[in-house]
């Protein structure tokens, strides 16, 4: 198992440092993993002027799996846009094939009271978010700024998705949820959206393929307005690249945090980049309490998905779940009566449930 360690910045470093030790105890318990670290996003610009460098590139390429912490940061915010380190972020996804983002979302029994919404709408919530990876409207063509003739400056960018994108991501809902409870809504926006009505005439057409999954569509504000009043009616939701960036943040935020939760980034063979789904939050790095739970759980996406070892994937659930009922918490799921702890002990702790 080759894997790269890409850190990036905030605190990539800090939650990437406490997955490295669970894959540490995978090695010494006979795992065949090998780790080799490279720079992206700010530390990429940093280190060799790209946020995207050639060197990294060709580490993830060579690679079975890519585990990537976070990118970002306030002293990058002026840099011209190809130089900006989430175009890094976007490179590795688009050059690597990434196209299936998988984003669960998971309510621990420990955590139901951290979330916002009452603990009759959360409690046993476990939604999967398929998000489109590597088309969309960040990805389309033509794009920019320019200046009109009577001197206005315009912004635009282009959506587009072919049937082949829309197509073969469909399959991957699909058979997601053929392994769950056989349910699939597929958001869109097709009542406006010229690229919404043929992503939702291709979803209908590959549901042929799968007569055993109930397929339900639905436009994405009313998706956005029903995972807050019922979210517990969805399993699997399928939607291209920018709905699912919006919906899986606000999903997130019912399970308690942002924290919590890992994404797997998959091409058509399960080569696979594995992250937490929150960013890097610059304001507290180096302070020892970001949460690198949702980077560990990223770890057994890993296992599942890109190495069929369902038993390491299981074995580090577990062990986040020993914590959880430890009442060892990070501060954004802290509570009254718990243990708060930080980020390299909480990493510890998982190591010692493990």
């Amino acid at each position: 198992m080759k894997i790269a360690i890409l850190p990036g910045d905030g605190i990539g470093p800090e939650i990437v440092a406490q997955a490295a030790k669970v894959l540490e105890v995978l090695r010494r318990d006979g795992l065949k993993i090998e780790m080799e670290y490279g720079h992206i996003g700010g530390a990429g610009y940093d280190a060799a002027g790209d946020p995207f460098p050639k060197e990294t590139e060709e580490l993830a390429r060579t690679c079975d799996a890519v585990l990537l912490g976070a990118v970002g940061g306030y002293q990058y915010d002026n840099l011209p846009r190809p130089m900006r380190p989430e175009q890094g972020l976007l490179r590795i996804r688009k050059g690597l094939g990434l196209f299936a983002n998988l984003r669960p979302a998971l309510v621990y029994p420990e955590l139901v009271n951290s979330s916002t919404l009452k603990p009759e709408l959360v409690s046993g919530l476990d939604i999967m978010i398929l998000r489109e990876l590597t088309g969309d409207i960040y990805f389309g063509q033509p794009r920019g700024i320019k200046t009109l003739e009577n001197g206005e400056r315009q912004g635009f960018d282009t959506m587009h998705y072919s049937e082949s994108e829309i197509r073969r991501v469909a399959h991957v809902g699909f058979k997601s949820a053929m392994k769950r409870s056989k349910k699939l809504c597929s958001v869109d926006k097709a009542n406006v959206l010229d690229t919404s009505m043929l992503w939702r005439e291709i979803v209908t057409d590959v549901a042929r393929e799968y007569s055993e999954v109930e397929l339900s569509h639905m436009y994405v504000d009313n998706a956005a307005m029903q995972l807050v009043r019922a979210p517990k009616q969805f399993d699997v939701i399928l939607t291209g690249n920018m709905f699912g960036d919006i919906l899986s943040d606000e999903a997130s935020m019912l399970t308690g945090s942002i924290g919590m939760l890992p994404s797997a980034s998959l091409d058509e063979n399960n080569k696979g980049l594995y992250e937490p789904c929150h960013g890097s939050a610059p304001d507290i790095a180096g302070q020892d309490v970001a949460n690198p739970l949702a980077t560990i759980l990223s770890v057994a996406m890993m296992m599942r998905y890109t190495f069929s070892s369902e038993t390491a994937a299981q074995r580090i659930e577990a062990a986040v779940r020993s914590v959880l009922r430890q009442g060892l918490r990070t501060a954004d799921i802290f509570e009254t009566g718990m243990q708060k702890t930080g980020c390299a002990a909480m990493g510890d702790a998982v190591v010692a449930a493990l």
